[in-house]
């Protein structure tokens, strides 16, 4: 049997426009039988953060990031257009009307599909996220883990 192709995606940005992105391209090599890992640093992290607020110990400066961060992937804010919240909802909108996936349902497919979640420690440390702040279901790594992954697949993007 022939190895299965292989596809990693970095989702650098917080705007919910590349992540809807990166998670419509995880889902459409998953679904053409590709091995897709998705490595979360920085401000992708936001993605994987869940809804409700969760009760953990931070320390001043991590109790400001995670303030000023978005709580979610419905909570994420546009690359343009933004308007000051109202472009997200918009954007959530149209997508309803067209019977799209929101980001939300296009994670839940992701890892229905198996695609491979990754959340980078480091930026974890960094921001002051900790592992009870997100989504169920993922790993968590650190670079080598991701470019372990990249160095095998054919399709690496940076998003």
């Amino acid at each position: 049997m022939a190895e299965k192709e292989k596809t990693t995606i970095v989702l650098f940005s917080g705007d919910m426009d590349k992540a809807i992105a990166a998670f419509i391209i995880a889902n459409g090599a998953a679904a053409y039988d590709h091995e897709v890992t998705i490595f979360f640093t920085f401000w992708g992290l936001n993605a994987l953060r869940k809804d409700e607020p969760i009760t953990v110990k931070k320390g001043w400066l991590e109790t400001m990031f995670a303030k000023m961060m978005p709580r979610g992937a419905n909570k994420m804010g546009l690359s343009k257009m933004n308007f000051g919240g109202m472009g997200p909802q918009m954007i959530k909108h149209v997508m309803k009307k067209h019977n799209a996936l929101s980001l939300p349902q296009l994670i839940e497919l992701a890892q229905e599909q198996g695609v491979k979640l990754v959340a980078c420690t480091m930026t974890m440390d960094l921001l002051g996220l900790q592992k009870e702040e997100l989504l169920d279901g993922i790993e968590y790594a650190g670079v080598a883990a991701y470019l372990g992954d990249a160095t095998e697949a054919k399709v690496n993007l940076f998003i």
